[in-house]
């Protein structure tokens, strides 16, 4: 299975939201990481077929995705950041109306609606109103209807956004076990998350792929611009905003544990620091914006 990009543009008038990308995804979890404005949201739906290119191509197996119409878009599960829900319907009146837009066949779509609420922890609220649900449930629900028709292409914008560390737990394990037969790509700011669970992380800036490959592969970039040193807790703010400081772990009540990542040695007492994704991010992205 192989779903490939080639010259994918996406302009809006001067702009360039995705700018000739090139690149192939086979079975596996890719983590797709950017700041605001990076593209991410308009390749996502233009993978979904929401939207067409301004130019180039997505070819699924081999053939245009255009040219496979229906037949293509019934292999997509798609979670939007802000994905749409009727509140008062309950989650699984909402479930099995989705299924019934895939077309699924009724006695199918129930076993799997039930089965998919379940596992994200809804099972006990499957009869309650959409209205009253928090918004990490709502969350869990999309989360749910992404995956009802076992989808080859799962794409999920911002699916853990409103969920408590416990349910992001859940949904990595859910995540990681469905991803062995499809194609997910993720994207999220919660670097934790792809972190723990993508096998390929890519990273966008001004729509194009800055970055591509496993999380050791694209941060030795900045090995050996990554620091850590013990300060005064007192100080800890005073160096946080003079440095790109990616994490501040309190020690004693007196002494702070500053990360951060600099070209230089940034002041004596600093050492060395395996890089994480976090410090990559941080690198290009400090303050959400591009760099």
């Amino acid at each position: 299975m192989e779903l490939k990009m080639k010259n994918l543009t996406k302009r809006y008038g001067d702009k360039a939201a995705v700018d000739r990308l090139n690149v192939s995804l086979t079975k596996g979890v890719y983590g797709l990481l950017g700041a605001n404005g990076a593209g991410k949201t308009t390749w996502m739906r233009l993978i979904c077929g929401v939207q067409k290119p301004t130019s180039g191509k997505i070819l699924f197996n081999g053939r245009s995705i255009e040219t496979l119409g229906e037949k293509y878009r019934e292999q997509i599960g798609y979670l939007p950041q802000h994905f749409p829900y009727y509140p008062n319907f309950s989650a699984l009146e909402y479930m099995l109306y989705i299924g019934a837009l895939k077309g699924m066949e009724e006695k199918e779509s129930e076993r799997k609606s039930r089965e998919l609420l379940e596992a994200v922890g809804l099972a006990k609220q499957s009869r309650k109103k959409i209205r009253t649900f928090s918004g990490g449930m709502k969350q869990r629900l999309g989360i749910a209807q992404a995956m009802l028709n076992e989808p080859r292409i799962l794409v999920l914008d911002e699916p853990t956004a409103g969920l408590d560390p416990k349910e992001r737990v859940r949904f990595r394990n859910l995540i990681s076990a469905f991803s062995k037969d499809c194609i997910v790509i993720l994207s999220t700011h919660i670097v934790s998350d792809v972190e723990f669970i993508a096998e390929k992380i890519i990273m966008m800036k001004s729509g194009k792929i800055l970055h591509y490959g496993n999380p050791r592969e694209i941060t030795a970039e900045i090995q050996g611009k990554v620091w850590e040193c013990a300060v005064p807790a007192r100080e800890a703010e005073i160096y946080a905003e003079r440095f790109n400081v990616s994490n501040l772990r309190n020690m004693d009540g007196r002494r702070t544990i500053l990360r951060m990542v600099s070209e230089e040695k940034p002041f004596e007492g600093a050492v060395p620091a395996e890089p994480n994704l976090e410090d990559l991010y941080l690198y290009y992205f400090k303050g959400g914006n591009e760099r």
